[in-house]
Protein backbone atom coordinates (compact mmCIF):
# COMPACT_ATOMS: atom_id res chain seq x y z
CA UNK A 1 0.00 0.00 0.00
CA UNK A 2 1.00 3.89 -0.79
CA UNK A 3 -0.08 7.03 0.38
CA UNK A 4 -0.60 9.90 -1.80
CA UNK A 5 -0.01 13.32 -0.07
CA UNK A 6 -1.62 16.18 -2.10
CA UNK A 7 0.28 19.41 -1.75
CA UNK A 8 -0.80 21.62 1.10
CA UNK A 9 -0.10 24.31 3.49
CA UNK A 10 0.41 23.32 7.16
CA UNK A 11 0.00 25.54 10.19
CA UNK A 12 -1.26 25.12 13.57
CA UNK A 13 -0.49 23.32 16.76
CA UNK A 14 -0.38 19.97 17.76
CA UNK A 15 0.89 17.96 21.22
CA UNK A 16 3.97 16.30 21.10
CA UNK A 17 3.97 12.08 21.86
CA UNK A 18 6.05 10.53 24.21
CA UNK A 19 9.88 10.46 23.68
CA UNK A 20 10.66 6.38 22.48
CA UNK A 21 14.18 6.66 23.65
CA UNK A 22 12.72 7.75 27.37
CA UNK A 23 9.86 5.44 27.10
CA UNK A 24 12.68 2.36 26.41
CA UNK A 25 14.43 3.53 29.46
CA UNK A 26 12.22 3.45 31.75
CA UNK A 27 10.55 0.11 30.96
CA UNK A 28 13.77 -1.42 31.59
CA UNK A 29 14.70 0.35 35.00
CA UNK A 30 10.86 -0.23 36.61
CA UNK A 31 11.57 -4.26 35.23
CA UNK A 32 14.97 -4.14 36.82
CA UNK A 33 12.96 -2.40 40.18
CA UNK A 34 11.69 -4.19 43.19
CA UNK A 35 8.11 -2.51 43.14
CA UNK A 36 5.32 -1.52 40.90
CA UNK A 37 5.46 1.42 38.29
CA UNK A 38 2.96 3.18 36.75
CA UNK A 39 4.35 4.87 33.39
CA UNK A 40 2.67 7.62 31.51
CA UNK A 41 3.00 7.02 28.13
CA UNK A 42 0.64 8.36 25.17
CA UNK A 43 1.81 6.21 22.53
CA UNK A 44 2.33 2.82 22.08
CA UNK A 45 4.64 2.65 18.91
CA UNK A 46 6.49 -0.62 17.70
CA UNK A 47 9.66 -0.05 19.04
CA UNK A 48 8.18 0.37 22.38
CA UNK A 49 5.89 -2.45 22.64
CA UNK A 50 8.87 -4.64 21.60
CA UNK A 51 10.57 -4.06 24.79
CA UNK A 52 7.30 -3.99 26.27
CA UNK A 53 6.90 -7.80 25.04
CA UNK A 54 10.56 -8.21 26.04
CA UNK A 55 10.21 -7.42 29.34
CA UNK A 56 6.77 -9.45 29.86
CA UNK A 57 8.91 -12.42 28.49
CA UNK A 58 11.46 -12.34 30.86
CA UNK A 59 9.17 -12.67 33.39
CA UNK A 60 7.72 -8.72 34.34
CA UNK A 61 4.33 -7.97 34.36
CA UNK A 62 3.33 -5.44 32.16
CA UNK A 63 -0.67 -4.12 31.78
CA UNK A 64 -1.49 -1.38 29.45
CA UNK A 65 -4.65 0.90 30.62
CA UNK A 66 -5.47 4.00 28.59
CA UNK A 67 -1.55 5.59 28.60
CA UNK A 68 -0.95 4.11 31.88
CA UNK A 69 1.75 1.45 31.60
CA UNK A 70 1.95 -0.08 34.97
CA UNK A 71 5.31 -2.39 34.92
CA UNK A 72 5.13 -5.13 38.03
CA UNK A 73 8.41 -6.74 38.78
CA UNK A 74 8.18 -10.66 39.46
CA UNK A 75 11.19 -12.66 39.46
CA UNK A 76 12.91 -13.59 36.07
CA UNK A 77 12.49 -16.05 33.79
CA UNK A 78 15.58 -18.71 33.58
CA UNK A 79 15.00 -18.88 30.01
CA UNK A 80 13.33 -16.26 27.65
CA UNK A 81 12.61 -15.86 24.00
CA UNK A 82 12.83 -12.42 23.02
CA UNK A 83 11.49 -10.68 19.72
CA UNK A 84 12.75 -7.14 19.57
CA UNK A 85 10.86 -6.37 16.46
CA UNK A 86 12.97 -3.52 14.02
CA UNK A 87 13.91 -2.11 17.36
CA UNK A 88 18.15 -1.60 17.36
CA UNK A 89 17.54 0.10 21.25
CA UNK A 90 15.83 -2.94 22.48
CA UNK A 91 18.20 -5.32 21.09
CA UNK A 92 21.59 -3.70 22.41
CA UNK A 93 19.54 -2.67 25.37
CA UNK A 94 18.57 -5.56 26.41
CA UNK A 95 21.36 -8.03 25.26
CA UNK A 96 23.74 -7.14 28.34
CA UNK A 97 20.55 -7.34 30.61
CA UNK A 98 19.57 -10.56 30.55
CA UNK A 99 23.22 -11.31 30.89
CA UNK A 100 23.65 -9.79 34.01
CA UNK A 101 20.36 -11.54 35.18
CA UNK A 102 21.84 -14.97 33.88
CA UNK A 103 18.48 -15.68 31.99
CA UNK A 104 19.11 -18.45 28.90
CA UNK A 105 17.91 -16.52 25.92
CA UNK A 106 17.02 -16.58 22.72
CA UNK A 107 16.89 -12.81 20.45
CA UNK A 108 15.36 -12.68 17.34
CA UNK A 109 14.60 -9.44 15.03
CA UNK A 110 12.80 -8.52 11.95
CA UNK A 111 13.50 -5.95 9.04
CA UNK A 112 17.06 -4.74 8.88
CA UNK A 113 17.77 -5.63 12.49
CA UNK A 114 19.32 -9.08 12.04
CA UNK A 115 21.74 -6.47 9.48
CA UNK A 116 23.00 -3.93 12.09
CA UNK A 117 25.78 -4.71 13.91
CA UNK A 118 26.27 -5.60 17.50
CA UNK A 119 30.23 -5.36 17.73
CA UNK A 120 32.06 -4.48 19.49
CA UNK A 121 29.62 -5.06 22.88
CA UNK A 122 29.28 -9.34 21.87
CA UNK A 123 32.75 -9.22 21.63
CA UNK A 124 33.20 -6.99 25.44
CA UNK A 125 30.68 -9.30 26.74
CA UNK A 126 32.35 -12.83 25.67
CA UNK A 127 35.63 -11.79 27.92
CA UNK A 128 33.19 -11.28 30.57
CA UNK A 129 31.40 -14.48 30.80
CA UNK A 130 28.89 -14.42 28.27
CA UNK A 131 28.96 -17.26 25.12
CA UNK A 132 27.08 -16.10 22.19
CA UNK A 133 26.03 -19.77 20.70
CA UNK A 134 25.18 -18.16 17.06
CA UNK A 135 28.03 -15.43 16.49
CA UNK A 136 26.28 -12.52 15.06
CA UNK A 137 23.52 -14.72 13.08
CA UNK A 138 19.91 -14.09 13.96
CA UNK A 139 18.39 -15.20 16.05
CA UNK A 140 21.31 -15.21 19.19
CA UNK A 141 21.79 -17.31 21.48
CA UNK A 142 22.99 -15.64 24.72
CA UNK A 143 23.99 -18.12 27.99
CA UNK A 144 27.17 -17.38 30.83
CA UNK A 145 26.42 -14.61 33.55
CA UNK A 146 27.48 -11.26 32.67
CA UNK A 147 30.81 -10.39 35.09
CA UNK A 148 31.57 -6.85 36.78
CA UNK A 149 35.06 -5.25 35.57
CA UNK A 150 36.43 -2.96 32.97
CA UNK A 151 34.98 -2.83 29.91
CA UNK A 152 36.33 -0.64 26.67
CA UNK A 153 34.11 0.12 24.01
CA UNK A 154 33.91 2.53 21.07
CA UNK A 155 32.43 5.92 21.14
CA UNK A 156 31.32 5.98 17.37
CA UNK A 157 29.24 3.05 16.76
CA UNK A 158 26.27 2.93 18.58
CA UNK A 159 25.27 5.04 22.25
CA UNK A 160 23.17 1.97 22.53
CA UNK A 161 25.97 -0.55 23.28
CA UNK A 162 27.22 1.55 26.01
CA UNK A 163 23.43 2.17 27.55
CA UNK A 164 22.97 -1.64 27.83
CA UNK A 165 26.26 -1.72 30.05
CA UNK A 166 24.92 1.34 31.85
CA UNK A 167 21.78 -0.30 32.43
CA UNK A 168 23.59 -3.72 33.68
CA UNK A 169 26.46 -3.28 35.38
CA UNK A 170 25.17 -1.43 38.55
CA UNK A 171 23.38 -5.14 39.09
CA UNK A 172 26.18 -7.04 39.09
CA UNK A 173 28.16 -8.09 42.41
CA UNK A 174 31.54 -6.24 41.94
CA UNK A 175 32.67 -2.79 40.20
CA UNK A 176 32.81 -1.71 37.07
CA UNK A 177 34.05 0.58 34.43
CA UNK A 178 33.18 1.81 31.03
CA UNK A 179 35.72 3.41 29.12
CA UNK A 180 34.99 5.02 25.66
CA UNK A 181 37.18 4.95 22.91
CA UNK A 182 36.97 8.49 21.17
CA UNK A 183 35.78 10.18 19.27
CA UNK A 184 32.14 9.38 20.92
CA UNK A 185 28.96 10.33 19.29
CA UNK A 186 25.39 10.60 20.38
CA UNK A 187 26.42 11.43 23.41
CA UNK A 188 22.97 12.84 24.28
CA UNK A 189 21.20 9.56 24.10
CA UNK A 190 23.93 8.66 27.27
CA UNK A 191 22.64 11.29 28.81
CA UNK A 192 18.89 10.02 28.54
CA UNK A 193 20.22 7.01 30.28
CA UNK A 194 21.77 8.61 33.22
CA UNK A 195 18.56 10.81 33.22
CA UNK A 196 16.27 7.60 33.79
CA UNK A 197 19.14 5.90 35.90
CA UNK A 198 19.19 8.74 38.43
CA UNK A 199 15.47 8.70 38.83
CA UNK A 200 15.45 4.90 39.67
CA UNK A 201 17.85 5.90 42.16
CA UNK A 202 20.74 4.16 40.19
CA UNK A 203 24.62 6.04 41.12
CA UNK A 204 26.40 6.08 38.42
CA UNK A 205 30.42 8.63 38.21
CA UNK A 206 31.22 10.43 35.09
CA UNK A 207 34.31 11.52 34.08
CA UNK A 208 35.96 12.49 30.84
CA UNK A 209 35.01 8.68 28.66
CA UNK A 210 35.45 6.95 31.39
CA UNK A 211 31.79 5.18 33.66
CA UNK A 212 32.63 3.96 37.12
CA UNK A 213 29.78 1.94 38.28
CA UNK A 214 29.21 0.86 41.63
CA UNK A 215 27.81 -3.18 42.08
CA UNK A 216 25.19 -3.71 44.57
CA UNK A 217 23.02 -1.43 43.46
CA UNK A 218 18.89 -1.68 43.83
CA UNK A 219 16.86 0.02 40.86
CA UNK A 220 14.11 1.89 43.38
CA UNK A 221 10.73 3.04 42.14
CA UNK A 222 9.63 6.15 41.90
CA UNK A 223 5.84 5.19 41.58
CA UNK A 224 4.45 7.58 38.89
CA UNK A 225 6.32 8.33 36.04
CA UNK A 226 5.60 10.15 32.92
CA UNK A 227 7.56 9.94 29.51
CA UNK A 228 9.24 13.14 28.20
CA UNK A 229 7.16 14.97 24.98
CA UNK A 230 9.63 13.35 21.97
CA UNK A 231 12.14 16.18 20.41
CA UNK A 232 12.94 13.58 17.16
CA UNK A 233 9.78 13.28 16.33
CA UNK A 234 8.54 16.53 16.73
CA UNK A 235 11.08 17.59 14.71
CA UNK A 236 9.43 16.84 11.57
CA UNK A 237 6.65 19.33 12.48
CA UNK A 238 8.62 21.58 13.88
CA UNK A 239 10.54 21.50 10.45
CA UNK A 240 7.12 21.79 8.50
CA UNK A 241 6.76 25.36 10.62
CA UNK A 242 10.23 26.34 8.92
CA UNK A 243 8.19 26.06 5.32
CA UNK A 244 5.21 27.27 6.52
CA UNK A 245 4.20 31.44 5.94
CA UNK A 246 1.73 30.55 9.42
CA UNK A 247 3.77 28.40 11.17
CA UNK A 248 3.38 25.53 13.83
CA UNK A 249 3.36 25.16 17.82
CA UNK A 250 4.57 22.02 19.18
CA UNK A 251 3.38 21.42 22.51
CA UNK A 252 4.71 19.28 25.53
CA UNK A 253 8.59 19.76 24.92
CA UNK A 254 11.10 20.21 27.87
CA UNK A 255 13.60 22.42 26.41
CA UNK A 256 15.89 21.30 29.15
CA UNK A 257 15.51 18.29 28.37
CA UNK A 258 18.35 15.63 28.09
CA UNK A 259 17.50 14.83 24.68
CA UNK A 260 20.13 15.86 21.53
CA UNK A 261 17.33 16.63 19.24
CA UNK A 262 16.26 19.57 21.11
CA UNK A 263 19.24 20.70 18.90
CA UNK A 264 16.56 20.75 16.29
CA UNK A 265 16.17 25.05 17.01
CA UNK A 266 19.60 25.57 17.12
CA UNK A 267 19.53 24.33 13.28
CA UNK A 268 16.59 26.27 12.24
CA UNK A 269 17.58 29.20 13.43
CA UNK A 270 20.34 29.24 11.42
CA UNK A 271 18.85 28.17 8.74
CA UNK A 272 17.03 31.71 9.57
CA UNK A 273 13.74 30.35 10.69
CA UNK A 274 12.09 32.60 13.37
CA UNK A 275 12.13 29.79 16.46
CA UNK A 276 9.87 31.24 19.72
CA UNK A 277 9.76 29.35 23.07
CA UNK A 278 7.25 29.70 25.30
CA UNK A 279 7.74 27.31 27.78
CA UNK A 280 6.99 24.01 26.93
CA UNK A 281 5.50 25.39 23.62
CA UNK A 282 7.50 25.82 20.34
CA UNK A 283 6.42 28.04 17.41
CA UNK A 284 8.34 27.90 14.24
CA UNK A 285 7.91 30.24 11.06
CA UNK A 286 8.64 30.37 7.74
CA UNK A 287 11.73 33.12 6.89
CA UNK A 288 14.68 33.39 4.78
CA UNK A 289 16.14 30.33 4.94
CA UNK A 290 19.98 29.83 3.77
CA UNK A 291 21.77 26.88 3.23
CA UNK A 292 24.20 25.98 6.59
CA UNK A 293 27.01 22.73 7.01
CA UNK A 294 25.28 20.42 9.74
CA UNK A 295 27.26 18.24 11.78
CA UNK A 296 25.00 14.81 12.47
CA UNK A 297 27.84 13.45 15.02
CA UNK A 298 25.05 14.40 17.62
CA UNK A 299 21.70 14.24 16.14
CA UNK A 300 21.92 11.73 13.19
CA UNK A 301 18.09 11.13 13.40
CA UNK A 302 17.42 14.45 12.29
CA UNK A 303 19.08 14.26 9.22
CA UNK A 304 16.15 13.16 6.85
CA UNK A 305 13.74 15.95 7.98
CA UNK A 306 17.03 18.53 8.25
CA UNK A 307 17.19 17.50 4.08
CA UNK A 308 13.31 18.56 3.61
CA UNK A 309 14.19 22.12 5.06
CA UNK A 310 17.43 22.13 3.24
CA UNK A 311 16.27 21.96 -0.29
CA UNK A 312 13.87 25.42 0.51
CA UNK A 313 17.07 26.98 1.72
CA UNK A 314 19.14 29.51 -0.92
CA UNK A 315 22.68 27.99 -1.48
CA UNK A 316 23.89 24.70 -0.26
CA UNK A 317 23.51 23.04 2.72
CA UNK A 318 26.17 20.43 3.54
CA UNK A 319 25.40 17.48 6.01
CA UNK A 320 28.75 16.01 7.91
CA UNK A 321 29.46 13.20 10.61
CA UNK A 322 26.80 11.07 9.22
CA UNK A 323 28.71 7.81 8.57
CA UNK A 324 26.14 6.17 10.97
CA UNK A 325 22.96 6.89 8.97
CA UNK A 326 24.06 4.02 6.62
CA UNK A 327 23.36 1.50 9.12
CA UNK A 328 20.09 2.44 10.32
CA UNK A 329 16.79 1.18 8.63
CA UNK A 330 17.64 2.23 5.64
CA UNK A 331 21.11 3.51 4.52
CA UNK A 332 19.56 6.90 5.06
CA UNK A 333 22.42 8.73 3.08
CA UNK A 334 21.25 7.07 0.28
CA UNK A 335 17.60 7.09 1.09
CA UNK A 336 17.51 10.70 1.71
CA UNK A 337 19.13 11.57 -1.69
CA UNK A 338 16.82 9.27 -3.61
CA UNK A 339 13.96 10.78 -1.85
CA UNK A 340 15.04 14.38 -2.60
CA UNK A 341 15.91 13.83 -6.19
CA UNK A 342 12.70 11.46 -6.56
CA UNK A 343 10.77 14.92 -6.33
CA UNK A 344 12.48 16.89 -8.20
CA UNK A 345 15.50 18.32 -5.61
CA UNK A 346 19.21 18.00 -6.14
CA UNK A 347 21.04 16.30 -3.94
CA UNK A 348 24.62 14.09 -3.70
CA UNK A 349 26.13 11.98 -1.48
CA UNK A 350 29.48 12.56 -0.05
CA UNK A 351 31.19 9.98 2.27
CA UNK A 352 30.22 11.05 5.54
CA UNK A 353 26.84 12.92 4.78
CA UNK A 354 25.53 14.66 1.65
CA UNK A 355 25.48 18.28 -0.20
CA UNK A 356 22.06 19.32 -0.87
CA UNK A 357 21.12 22.35 -3.31
CA UNK A 358 18.42 24.84 -2.28
CA UNK A 359 16.12 25.15 -5.37
CA UNK A 360 13.05 25.90 -3.58
CA UNK A 361 10.10 24.72 -5.49
CA UNK A 362 9.86 20.91 -6.15
CA UNK A 363 8.32 18.58 -8.50
CA UNK A 364 6.71 15.38 -6.50
CA UNK A 365 6.56 11.63 -7.92
CA UNK A 366 7.10 8.96 -6.22
CA UNK A 367 9.29 8.37 -3.17
CA UNK A 368 10.29 4.92 -2.22
CA UNK A 369 9.95 4.81 1.57
CA UNK A 370 12.50 2.15 2.16
CA UNK A 371 10.52 0.74 5.14
CA UNK A 372 12.10 3.60 7.31
CA UNK A 373 9.95 5.74 9.56
CA UNK A 374 12.38 8.71 9.15
CA UNK A 375 11.71 8.36 5.67
CA UNK A 376 8.24 8.24 5.35
CA UNK A 377 7.86 11.21 7.83
CA UNK A 378 10.36 13.19 5.91
CA UNK A 379 9.18 12.54 2.39
CA UNK A 380 5.25 13.69 3.56
CA UNK A 381 6.90 17.06 5.08
CA UNK A 382 8.61 17.52 1.87
CA UNK A 383 4.88 17.15 -0.05
CA UNK A 384 4.70 20.75 1.37
CA UNK A 385 7.04 22.06 -1.25
CA UNK A 386 6.12 20.26 -4.11
CA UNK A 387 3.68 21.05 -7.27
CA UNK A 388 2.30 18.05 -7.62
CA UNK A 389 1.64 15.17 -5.54
CA UNK A 390 3.94 12.71 -3.80
CA UNK A 391 3.64 9.26 -3.10
CA UNK A 392 5.08 7.21 -0.89
CA UNK A 393 5.30 3.72 -0.55
CA UNK A 394 5.83 1.30 2.96
CA UNK A 395 4.22 4.20 4.25
CA UNK A 396 3.60 1.96 7.70
CA UNK A 397 7.00 2.27 8.55
CA UNK A 398 6.03 5.28 10.88
CA UNK A 399 4.30 2.69 13.22
CA UNK A 400 7.57 1.80 14.30
CA UNK A 401 7.92 5.33 16.16
CA UNK A 402 4.79 7.63 15.36
CA UNK A 403 1.50 5.27 14.69
CA UNK A 404 -0.69 8.46 14.42
CA UNK A 405 1.59 10.67 12.38
CA UNK A 406 -0.48 10.50 9.24
CA UNK A 407 -3.67 12.07 11.60
CA UNK A 408 -1.43 14.68 12.81
CA UNK A 409 -0.40 15.74 9.91
CA UNK A 410 -3.89 16.04 8.37
CA UNK A 411 -4.82 18.19 11.46
CA UNK A 412 -2.15 20.58 10.57
CA UNK A 413 -3.69 20.93 7.09
CA UNK A 414 -1.61 18.10 5.65
CA UNK A 415 -2.90 16.14 2.55
CA UNK A 416 -2.15 12.35 2.88
CA UNK A 417 -4.48 9.67 1.52
CA UNK A 418 -3.89 5.73 1.73
CA UNK A 419 -4.47 3.75 -1.25
CA UNK A 420 -5.41 0.44 -0.41
CA UNK A 421 -4.88 -0.82 -4.02
CA UNK A 422 -1.49 -0.20 -4.42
Amino acid sequence: MTVICTPSAVSGKISAISSKSDAHRLLICAALSESETNIHCNVMSKDIAATLNCLKSMGTDISVSGDIITVTPKPFNKKADLDCGESGSTLRFLMPVVSALGIDATISGHGRLPERPISPLKEEMEKKGVVFHTNSNFPLHLTGELQAGKYEIAGNISSQFITGLLFALPILNGDSEIKLIPPVESRSYLNITLSALRKFGIEISEQENLYIIKGNQKYVSPKEMTVQGDWSNASFFLCAGALSEKGVTVTDLDINSPQGDKEILNVLSSMGADVQISGTKITVKKKELKGITVDASDIPDAVPIISVVATACQGDTKIINAQRLRIKESDRIKSVVNMLNAVGGNAEETDDGMIIHGIGKLQGGIVNGYNDHRIVMSASILSTLCKDNVEITEFKAVEKSYPNFFEDFNKLGGNANVLNDR
